[in-house]
């Protein structure tokens, strides 16, 4: 089962993820701690389409990017890679089944905080156990090498199937530089009428897989200003002119008074 973490303060946070037992772990930030781990696809489909109709809708949005997609692209190099085509529609906003994720414990953690009002959480997940020796139920053959999406047809066979009980974690071989510059990694689950919590908990492991770290909205001003002088803001993770304006509105918050005055 999950095992769940409740955190009053950015010092208590910090030694939560920074101890031994989350080392080499992944990290997802979310601003509401009540909300569910699932993908955006998966509240998509839950919102506008019938169940029965997912695989062939996911199929379908999957092709009509692949065939349009070239018209935007300097480098379609991409287009022939099926997990970082997937990857790339992730990047640009497409309802996909990948979770976004991080090696990050600090970068989480300002995807959690930087618009919360109430109490948000960071999820960590065991990534080293899903390397090397947890193994979905009834399937202990399905390690990450043998559903590996970078495999080829193992997207299609062991994922937009919708038939295993399985998560993987991992990058595509080539990365952009927005996972570059958010340590980035992903969740690949192979169902979606299931949510990433509930795939990693059936999964045959003595320990558990998921923690969740619920992070008080009152520690948010004493963390946002850690991670600013820690250069953690969206200019930085999405280095771009959408990323600068999106800082802009953390900047309406900060104020730098130096002896001379205000910093600009």
């Amino acid at each position: 089962m999950t095992q769940v973490y409740k955190v009053d303060s950015w010092k208590e946070f910090l030694q939560l993820v920074e101890s031994e037992d989350l080392r080499g772990w992944a990290f997802r930030g979310q601003r509401d701690a009540d909300w569910v781990l699932e993908s955006s696809l998966t509240r998509r489909l839950k919102q506008f389409v019938p169940e029965p109709m997912w695989e062939e809708r996911e199929g379908r949005a999957f092709r009509v990017f692949k065939r349009k997609a070239h018209y935007f692209l300097n480098d379609t190099s991409s287009l022939s890679d099926d997990f970082r085509c997937l990857a790339l529609m992730q990047h640009h906003g497409a309802p996909t089944r990948l979770l976004d994720f991080t090696k990050s414990p600090y970068v989480a953690s300002y995807f959690a905080l930087q618009s919360c009002s109430t109490p948000a959480a960071v999820y960590a997940v065991n990534t080293p156990a899903l390397w090397h020796e947890a193994t979905p139920p009834g399937f202990p053959e399905l390690t990450r090498e043998a559903i590996d999406p970078r495999n080829k047809d193992a997207l299609s066979k062991y994922y937009f199937s919708n038939d295993y009980p399985v998560v993987w974690p991992g990058e595509p071989w080539t990365m952009d530089r927005r996972i570059v510059a958010q340590a980035g990694t992903f969740m690949l689950p192979g169902q979606v009428d299931v949510s990433v919590e509930e795939l990693l908990n059936n999964y045959i492991y003595e320990q558990p897989l998921l923690v969740k770290i619920i992070l008080a909205p009152e520690i948010r001003t004493e963390a946002m200003e850690a991670l600013y002088r820690m250069n953690i803001t969206n200019a930085t993770l999405f280095p771009d002119l959408d990323g600068l304006a999106r800082s802009i509105s953390y900047e309406l918050e900060v104020s730098w008074i130096g002896s001379s005055g205000p910093l600009k």
